[in-house]
């Protein structure tokens, strides 16, 4: 019987359906981050490769209902339901009120969530399965196929969430998994069936295209259908302007006059009422635009906390990190500021600002005193040349997740002591860093200000201070909503005057905010001990919550659990401090619980007889799932500091490793022989060298180049990528085909353990970088790939392959080939 061979149909079929499976995947981390908290975000990923897998274990454990007469049938079928469910369960999906709490309604809402954004990904894990292991013969060319439409779905997503808001977006790509459909109906056999499916898809596709390009057009005028209804546990309530990508969602309310927003002087006189608007980063973060004319006056700025550097240094330059809605830029122009530079990565804030409300603003890209940048804060001051007298950062937040939330878990480069190093040397001699957090909020203690402090000391010390306190002023103001008051940290890299002590003392007693700790005053203990000489090290060892200052490696700013906390039994209750970690300790249970029924599962009810010494093959699959998903999560949060922003991480790391695994995949057909047990060892010791030598080389080149323009440092990340995952595409091919070679040997089984172990990896991962550090979760991922040498050691040594030209056709299943299962 003649071999059966794709057509060209199969290979644009399988590629538009590996696009749109990714492009899905990290739509839904985006679209997460919005409706529920932001570290519900990383969810999306875990639901996503755990349906991919629960989809190649279903043709793996139902071969009589995929029949290989009906694979032309299967794969435009699973296609098209994949483009339908899409459309579908983002509806479902948009309508749930999730509520992240451990009860009955909250875990049911919670699961109902979960269950209706796998569906489709388990369609897709189907059509993935079918396609790459009915054609043993073309499986590297369609590898190629499915690897390359992974990796461009981060590239296209990117710029399409520059044009549509999310819910359309989704559906569109739905629309694009259809037209995989379409594709696998025209490439059938001829007759009236493929005209029909073909046909059918087509619709599909018609229909997709259409909803969603008609919602993104109502979405333009305020009246979409398809819109976020719930966002954190409430109603979403109409805005003025709704705007996406792949940053964020921003959204600006109706205009409103009365009191202005901030932590204002109890001497504030209460008649003064301002026009604003407020705008909202992903239902979370908050600030407001302030209605203002070319010279007019905004006094009322004057009274508020946030800006007390300006009383300490006037006439100065400054630098805004995240410019918001431009109330900050405001406030030093009112001031009287010789040059003000506001530095904002998400270009929908600049346009909201100074184009879509410029006339409301009072345009202050106009004021000659006044340049923004467009770029991220660390990079570009990195880079610069210039010096300032104030920079100023006021509760800046990456609580809702980005693209790469799934991954991040709210890593943030501008609270690390690396950063605060940076910061400190672009200040003049007398220079001053502001910074703005909240000090009370409800019953909790001030973490937050306790640990900006701390890394206000740690960046002091850093730089040979010996009596850190000299170098701080801490204030906090009254109460604004929720028993919340912020704080006000002034650092600078010199010790604080007798002049600047007696001036902001004067204007503090006057406003009457109140001194937290300044080198005469220090009402809060905590405080005291974390700015006392010798550095905070000793006074945050006293904390049970963890206010160590970040670093680089460790980069959670918010995050204040660590392990030892729940094993003094706190993080328990529904404290927000320890929410995040909580829930992600929660879903590594669930995963791992999982993961391990989809292991042993099949193991039970799969009745035909295994062969001997088929447990190496286990442990081997497992050991470079572990490796190659630690791997590529550690990447994620390293390069998301170096880049500047996780979705330039996203992108570059995912499209980089992607593209060239999938050529490293693509070579071992040429010099891998299964009867050359040297030359099936030899493509994972040169991955463990490869990887020993990156581990070593890459911090040092990411910290080099810290001040390199962005493009030079995306160039830079897919250079030091590129080597790094060019032989990580190997060992799974490698493994493969020595099963394959195998009698008995289950190769679709194999595929499965190497999804469920990506799906518990992808959440190792995080909880690894989250306590231990991001270094600590590669090193755990080259320990995976030592474990897989030495299994595959084991494997090489045993009898009983046969030639590879009488080698069995692989089983019919195959894990998914997704953004992390290789």
């Amino acid at each position: 019987m003649p071999e059966r061979l794709p057509k060209r149909s199969t290979y644009v079929g399988l590629f538009m359906v590996t696009l749109s499976t990714l492009m899905y995947e990290i739509a839904l981390t985006r679209i997460f981050s919005v409706t529920m908290w932001y570290h519900f975000a990383f969810v999306a990923i875990s639901v996503a490769l755990f349906g991919l897998t629960v989809g190649a274990l279903l043709v793996h454990l139902l071969p009589g209902r995929f029949r290989d007469v009906d694979l032309d049938r299967h794969l435009w079928l699973f296609a098209l339901l994949f483009g339908l469910s899409i459309g579908v369960c983002i509806a479902i999906q948009l309508s749930i009120k999730v509520v992240p709490r451990l009860t009955a309604a909250g875990v049911l809402s919670v699961m109902a969530t979960c269950l209706v954004v796998s569906i489709p990904f388990v369609f897709s894990g189907i059509v993935v399965c079918l396609a790459l292991t009915r054609f043993p013969t073309r499986v590297n060319r369609l590898y190629a196929a499915d690897l390359i439409g992974a990796g461009l779905g981060c590239v296209v997503l990117v710029i399409l969430f520059s044009r549509l808001d999310g819910p359309s977006l989704v559906v569109g790509i739905g629309a694009l998994a259809a037209s995989g459909a379409f594709a696998f109906g025209v490439g059938g056999a001829a007759g009236l069936h493929r005209r029909r499916r073909a046909v059918v898809a087509a619709l599909a596709v018609a229909v997709l295209g259409v909803v969603a390009i008609g919602n993104a057009y109502l979405h333009s005028n305020g009246d979409a259908v398809l819109r976020v209804r719930w966002a954190k546990e409430v109603r979403e309530p109409d805005h003025d302007l709704e705007e996406w990508n792949a940053f964020s969602r921003i959204t600006v309310g109706d205009e409103v006059r009365g009191r202005p927003a901030g932590f204002l002087s109890p001497t504030f006189p209460e008649d003064t009422a301002v026009r604003q608007r407020g705008m909202v980063i992903d239902s979370t973060a908050g600030t407001v635009l302030t209605a203002h004319r070319r010279g007019a006056d905004a006094d009322f700025l004057r009274y508020d906390l946030t800006y007390l550097a300006h009383y300490l240094r006037s006439e100065s330059d400054v630098a805004v990190i995240g410019v918001g809605g431009g109330r900050d830029v405001l406030a030093a122009l009112e001031f009287g500021q010789r040059s003000v530079t506001g530095i904002e990565i998400n270009g929908n804030i600049l346009e909201a600002i100074n184009g879509h409300y410029g006339d409301f603003t009072g345009h202050l890209d106009r004021d000659p005193r006044v340049t923004f940048v467009r770029d991220e804060a660390r990079s570009y001051l990195a880079r610069t040349d210039g010096k300032y007298d104030i920079i100023q950062m006021a509760l800046i937040d990456t609580w809702a997740a980005t693209s790469a939330g799934a991954y991040a878990l709210s890593e943030n480069s501008l609270y690390t002591t690396e950063a605060w190093d940076l910061f400190l040397d672009r200040l003049r001699p007398g220079g001053v860093l502001s910074v703005t957090r909240w000090y009370r909020f409800a019953d909790q203690p001030p973490l937050e200000t306790y640990r900006t402090t701390a890394l206000a000391a740690r960046a002091l010390e850093r730089r040979g201070v010996a009596r850190p306190r000299d170098h701080i002023l801490v204030y906090e103001g009254p109460s604004v909503g929720l028993a919340a008051s912020g704080a006000t940290i002034l650092v600078s890299p010199d010790p604080f005057s007798r002049a600047d002590l007696d001036r902001i003392g004067g204007e503090v007693e006057r406003l009457r905010f109140r001194p937290i700790l300044t080198p005469e005053t220090a009402i809060d203990p905590p405080l005291r001990a974390i700015a006392a000489p010798g550095g905070p090290s000793d006074a945050v060892d006293r904390f049970d919550e963890d206010i160590s200052p970040p670093t680089d490696n460790r980069p959670y700013f918010f995050q204040m659990a660590d392990i030892e906390t729940f094993l003094n039994g706190k993080g328990f209750g529904d404290d927000f401090v320890f929410r995040p970690v909580l829930v992600l300790l929660i879903l590594g249970a669930t995963v791992l619980v999982l993961a391990s029924i989809c292991i042993a599962l099949p193991l039970l009810l799969d009745r035909r007889p295994r062969p001997p010494r088929v447990a190496p093959f286990y442990t081997y699959f497992a050991g470079i799932g572990f490796g190659f998903l630690l791997i590529e999560v550690s990447q994620l949060q390293r390069l998301s500091v170096f880049l500047g922003h996780p979705t330039y991480s996203l992108t570059v790391v995912l499209f980089s490793v992607l593209i060239f695994s999938g050529l490293g995949s693509m070579v071992t057909e040429r010099f891998v022989r299964t009867d050359r047990p040297v030359s099936q060892l030899a493509p994972l010791v040169a991955l463990l060298v490869v990887v020993v030598a990156f581990g070593i080389v890459t911090p040092a080149v990411v910290s080099s180049l810290d001040g390199a323009t962005t493009p030079v440092r995306i160039l830079v990340a897919v250079a030091l990528l590129a080597p790094l995952a060019f032989p990580m595409g190997m060992p799974f091919a490698v493994g493969m085909r020595l099963a394959a070679s195998r009698d008995g040997v289950p190769t679709a089984f194999l595929w499965g353990i190497n999804g469920a172990t990506s799906v518990c990896a992808s959440v190792l991962g995080i909880v690894l970088s989250l306590f231990f550090g991001i270094a600590t979760a590669f090193w755990v991922g080259a320990l995976a790939y030592v474990v897989a040498l030495a299994s595959l050691t084991v494997l090489t040594r045993t009898r009983g392959a046969v030639p590879p030209k009488e080698a069995p056709e692989p089983d019919t299943g195959r894990a998914p080939v997704s953004v992390a299962t290789r």
